[in-house]
């Protein structure tokens, strides 16, 4: 399937996860994207040693850079730059998270490009932003967005010490937000624009994401706390364990809604008139109690039989707290769309697919991550360069020897 984007052309000048990831998206939703990568290649290449010996495929690789095409360019000698304005020439994207004065000394600024591409759109992620004291900072998501954004902050339990951000977090969050601007960029420009600058910061992304807890403070000046499971004020919003030591979490919002069906599940609809726990302010004054007992309800059953009761209640909502495993073989998530074959020969492995999807032009992956290098030949070819010109550039180590 050609996917929304079939017939628009991105340039990617990008590294390790939050840039390749935002080129990752448009390949998905069916944009032919280039990967201009230097003569060693994108250093995520070396994700696949993270174990500490040498493994047969690189999985988060892989996730952010299938359908692509890989040219190796070195930017820094005679020619390499010619190369990468030639691919622009004919782009309609460019995608980098390369830092500012970086791209400047390439003449990759975006005031530069501007200048000779008008309606190119120029997406761009940094760490910190554009301007400010701290603008220029090199920064990962670990930085930008767990630490620096107060994201780590607020989920450090009272003497406690932070948690570590998983993988890629907050690189694959400030990927979508570029991508959706970028798509908005092209939107305005077959408007009748031209084309545009648009960025977005990790720092800002994960202001963004605890965007309820830094509002409050904005707002009201007030600061919320993180929840301790045994004394949440509201019972019927909290994680218990059944009896085979499988947690869910009961998502009791609405309390006057969701209160009842609980007291039903648990087998315990006097709780109904307890004044204990008649009443909102009630249940929040005897919380620990209510807990304490709810857990001796749960531990009784193992969690299947649990979600047999629980679906006889309507408006009761709840969820597993899978591991990775238990999403892989999650009924729900498979039937969702939550993985997608990626063809490599006769068949191909299953990845985690982007997590949108498109009822009128549906997109579907279109190849494995390339190899280092892997299409230089055939896009210079695009370019209008013949064999003898590729051969004396590649000799040169301008480009990739790669076939």
């Amino acid at each position: 399937m050609p996917g929304p984007l079939e017939g628009v052309r991105v340039v990617e000048l990008t590294m390790w996860i939050a840039g390749p990831a935002c080129g990752g998206v448009l390949a998905d939703w069916g944009a032919d994207v280039v990967k201009v990568e230097p003569p060693g290649g994108d250093p995520a290449r070396g994700y696949q040693r993270m174990f500490g010996t040498e493994m047969p495929t690189n999985p988060p690789f892989e996730l952010d850079n299938r359908s692509k095409r890989s040219v190796v360019v070195d930017l820094r000698r005679p020619g390499g730059a010619d190369i990468a304005l030639a691919l622009l020439d004919r782009a309609d994207v460019f995608v980098t998270n390369i830092r500012a004065a970086a791209l400047a000394r390439l003449g990759l600024d975006y005031a530069t490009l501007h200048a000779r591409f008008p309606r190119l759109v120029y997406g761009m992620i940094v760490g910190y932003g554009l301007t400010g004291p701290d603008a220029h900072r090199p920064a990962y998501d670990i930085g930008a967005y767990w630490a620096r954004s107060g994201i780590a902050s607020l989920l450090t339990p009272e003497g406690g010490e932070p948690p570590f951000q998983r993988g890629g977090f907050g690189d694959h969050q400030a990927a979508l937000t570029a991508a959706g601007a970028i798509c908005a960029a092209l939107f305005a420009r077959e408007r009748g624009g031209d084309g545009q600058l648009v960025t977005t910061s990790l720092l800002r992304q994960g202001a963004y994401a605890a965007g309820f807890d830094v509002s409050v403070a904005l707002m009201w000046g007030r600061h919320i706390t993180l929840g301790a499971r045994t004394t949440m004020r509201n019972p019927a919003m909290n994680n218990y364990l059944a009896g085979d030591g499988r947690r869910f979490w009961i998502i009791g919002q609405e309390a006057e809604r969701h209160w009842p069906p609980l007291a039903r599940a648990a087998g315990h609809p006097e709780w109904l008139e307890d004044e204990r726990f008649s009443t909102t302010a009630a249940r929040s004054r005897n919380a620990p109690e209510l807990i304490s007992l709810l857990d001796a309800v749960f531990a009784a059953r193992p969690l299947e039989e649990w979600a047999e009761v629980f679906a006889s209640e309507p408006d009761f909502f709840w969820a597993p707290v899978n591991t990775v495993d238990d999403l892989l073989v999650d009924p729900q998530f498979l039937a969702g769309g939550g993985l997608v074959v990626v063809p490599d020969g006769d068949g191909g492995p299953e990845m985690v697919a982007t997590p949108a999807d498109f009822s009128g032009t549906p997109w579907e992956a279109r190849s494995r991550a390339p190899g280092l290098g892997a299409h230089t030949r055939e896009v210079l070819t695009e370019l209008g360069r013949s064999a003898a010109e590729i051969d004396a550039l590649a000799a040169a180590g301008v480009v990739a020897r790669a076939p």
